[in-house]
């Protein structure tokens, strides 16, 4: 049988009951061609390690075919870089921020399918402002918007996270935020996983594992938490290669909120040229489904900007000291060119540490696996490093399990 993804779930969010676990090993259970599907489909386990768009949907697909997904993240709530942040101004005010991936675009067909399915759900909206670039050397704003055939611009709604929000609370998918791996082991005995969190709990046992996070076979771990790598890719040691060191582009985001409009900048998005800080900026108020009781800008700095931060100050989570440091450095690059004049009554700044992939090491296998252990590793570092090739690299990773799994 084929992989399906199929349209038109139940309502979501929806609350999952507990459910008994089920029995561990297929081959306890009195197969007969009559039961076989029906046995197979109720005894799967995958756990699914990070809950960005790639996890998220290679999650939603297993369930939508008959799979019991557990997602495990250790953030309070999914999205990766796709989360929404959100920030309290001095007076109590909500603010939110898409303050990681600004939008996404999408070419590939099956991708352009589920962005179809998720616009129709009320989960996507095209953004439809328009965008441009800022030279520093000039201090000219530079008009590049729209030549024919440029991809649309999408955005989730309420909230860039409001995809992986969706899918991670779909029947079949039990998702436990807050809720760090700290290991991995494969039982060569049982043939199964066993999952331990960080604070030593026993997570439980699963036939296959599909890990999202690049960070728990990477050294940077060990860099922020002191402790070993939650998966030990011993035994795969081609995989582990692969995996060894996977450069990233670091950044500074700058969430700000302003009373009044900026009605001198002709963009609602612009990149930011020949600027040793500032990359990006966007207007997140101006996207579809937000609030507009203010007006509320993300600025990105420049990997340069954000390597020489880090190589100060350590990769551990930065101090308040040193946020407080960005936040008025990013505001003032663009202050000092005249671009923004207003005072925003919040301010505040984020570090991405190792979130944007700087290459891509799975670009034809758009995945790896490991089929003997049923162990799937998937990311924007497999494919492409933005949202489309995530995606991409989701959908492979549980198209691999049929291939050892009669179910789909």
């Amino acid at each position: 049988m084929s992989l399906t993804y199929v349209s038109n779930p139940p309502p979501l969010p929806i609350s999952l009951p507990n459910k008994p676990e089920p029995e561990k090993r297929i081959t306890k259970l009195r197969v007969t061609e009559n039961n076989k599907n029906h046995i197979i489909m109720h005894t799967t386990k995958i756990a699914v390690v990070g809950s960005g768009i790639s996890g998220a949907v290679c999650a939603s697909v297993l369930a939508r075919n008959g799979v019991s997904v557990t997602l495990f993240e250790s953030a309070r709530g999914p999205g990766g870089r796709m989360s929404h942040r959100r920030e309290a101004s001095e007076d109590g005010k909500e603010l939110l921020f898409d303050h990681g991936t600004p939008f996404f675009t999408a070419s590939n067909p099956e991708v352009l399918g589920l962005v179809h399915e998720w616009e129709s759900r009320g989960l996507v909206a095209e953004w439809k402002e328009k965008f441009g670039s800022f030279d520093c050397t000039s201090s000219k704003f530079i008009d590049l918007e729209q030549q024919d055939g440029v991809n649309k611009r999408y955005v989730g709604v309420p909230g860039m996270n409001s995809i992986c929000k969706a899918l991670c609370y779909e029947p079949g998918v039990e998702s436990k935020f807050a809720t760090g791996v700290g290991k991995l082991e494969w039982l060569e005995d049982e043939k199964l996983w066993s999952l331990m969190a960080l604070d030593g709990r026993n997570l439980g046992h699963f036939n296959g594992v599909v890990a999202s996070d690049k960070n728990i076979v990477s050294p940077r771990f060990t860099s922020v938490t002191g402790r070993p790598p939650p998966l030990d890719l011993s035994f795969a040691p081609e995989m582990a290669d692969k995996l060894k060191d996977i450069p990233v582009r670091p950044c500074f985001a700058l969430m700000l909120a302003f009373a009044e409009p900026l009605s001198s900048i002709p963009f609602k998005g612009f990149t930011i040229k020949n600027s040793e800080v500032l990359s990006w900026a966007h207007c997140d108020s101006s996207k579809p489904g937000r609030s507009v009781t203010s007006e509320r800008w993300v600025l990105h700095s420049t990997l340069e900007y954000a390597q020489r931060v880090i190589s100060e100050t350590g990769l551990q989570k930065p101090s308040e000291e040193t946020l407080t440091r960005v936040s008025e450095e990013l505001f003032r690059e663009l202050r000092s060119r005249g671009v923004i004049t207003s005072q925003p009554f919040h301010k505040k700044a984020h570090r991405w540490g190792s979130a944007f992939p700087a290459t891509s090491i799975a670009r034809e296998d758009k995945c790896l696996w490991d089929k003997k252990r049923s162990l799937a590793i998937c990311g924007d570092f497999c494919v492409s490093p933005n949202v489309e090739g995530a995606i991409i690299s989701g959908l492979d990773a549980a198209s691999k399990f049929k291939e050892i799994h009669s179910y789909l």
